[in-house]
């Protein structure tokens, strides 16, 4: 089977997200590294990608200069585009690459404004692309098997569903003029949520998957702490889902202590899971009335959807760039016709990058009920 061709946007040196990437791409042999426009900077984003193994021909200056480029080559053009710059470009960036034809995986949150959202999901129903957004954590191979756990009944009807993606990383005030902190706070970068949409899209992403359900109204209470900043650095959000689940979700990064801080709790009529991003060869599984249970990666009798993302024995830790390798795996195996429900989609991007703005707009009402939905998903 051949090889897909793949080619990357943003994720220069440096880059904290651009090495995830391509450890993920690459890691199952589905995709050769073909092409890139790596930095703003054009001269040191042709530099880098010709060391990295992109022909000079194909290491282009800026996104643009690759689009142009790669429209020319026809059948030898990239299979997949990634685009993994600041969030105020994604739209831009990915609507284009849709339109003439490519298929996208953006780096969340995948728009700044509703709107765009909306404009994508209607791009990708009408070319009939593959627009994914990384919300990669969903495809750690626990995570896949708590929402068959779900889907199957085996914790009843979900009651509710607390979630958290806190940090410390960003609580030091001295260093609020660090490049890769002050732009996360920047509204012209970010758009209109700092930390939420940074890392509390993908809590919310990630009960919406495990439950298999759709955030319908949520309210919110932002704060930033440290006051130099634009966007909030701290956020609660209380939410309902569509089928009753009430649900919570505390997002920070200025919790000096914490290193990563993702954790999911789901509790249901007959039973409670709970997963950990620092521990997440295991799934915490308890009955009603039972002992908790340590599910682990790697034994027998999980749902094929777990067995299908495991890569190496049990006790054998699965870290985070093979989380993204599976996304990339899903990708290649949609990209050749197959289908593969558990792919966030553009619907999933647009649906998170509404309930960001929504609370938003619920934050500066006082915590006021609203409406978490796009107006085209209502």
């Amino acid at each position: 089977m051949a090889k897909l061709q793949w080619g990357m946007i943003g994720g220069g040196e440096g880059s904290q997200i651009g090495p995830a990437h391509r450890l993920g791409a690459l890691a199952d042999g589905l995709f050769d590294f073909t092409a890139g426009a790596l930095d703003h900077r054009p001269e040191a984003g042709r530099e880098y990608g010709q060391r990295l193994g992109i022909a000079a021909d194909r290491s282009y200056g800026d996104w643009k200069e690759m689009l142009e480029g790669e429209k020319k080559r026809g059948d030898d053009a990239i299979d997949l585009v990634t685009v993994a710059t600041p969030n105020s470009t994604h739209f831009e960036i990915t609507k284009a690459f849709l339109e003439a034809g490519f298929n996208v995986l953006c780096e969340k949150p995948m728009t700044v404004t509703v709107e765009e959202g909306e404009e994508i999901v209607k791009i990708v129903e009408k070319t009939g692309k593959i627009c994914a957004v990384n919300y990669c954590y969903t495809a750690y191979p626990m995570v896949r098997q708590a929402r068959a756990m779900v889907a199957n009944g085996e914790i009843g009807n979900v009651r509710c569903v607390v979630t958290e993606f806190s940090h410390g990383h960003h609580g030091d005030a001295t260093d609020a003029e660090n490049p890769r902190v002050r732009w996360r706070y920047d509204p012209a970068m970010a758009g209109v949520s700092g930390q939420f949409a940074d890392c509390g899209i993908h809590a919310l992403n990630m009960a919406t998957f495990i439950c298999n359900d759709e955030v319908e109204k949520l309210s919110a209470d932002f704060a930033s702490c440290i006051p130099s900043r634009e966007l909030e650095d701290d956020a609660m959000v209380n939410f309902r889902m569509s089928k009753g689940t009430v649900g919570r979700l505390w997002t920070s990064s200025v919790a000096i202590g914490r290193q990563h801080g993702f954790v999911i709790q789901v509790f249901g009529e007959t039973g409670g899971l709970k997963w950990f991003s620092e521990q997440p060869n295991q799934l915490i599984y308890t009955p009603v009335g039972g002992r908790t249970q340590i599910i682990e990666k790697g034994e027998g009798g999980l749902y094929p959807e777990a067995e299908r993302l495991q890569r190496v024995g049990i006790a054998h830790p699965e870290g985070f760039p093979l989380a993204v390798a599976n996304i990339y795996c899903d990708i290649a195996a949609a990209i050749r016709g197959e289908e593969r429900k558990d792919l966030p989609t553009a619907a999933a991007g647009a649906r998170s990058m509404a309930a960001v703005h929504y609370s938003v707009a619920s934050a500066k009402n006082g915590g006021e009920w609203v409406d978490a939905r796009p107006p085209m998903f209502r």
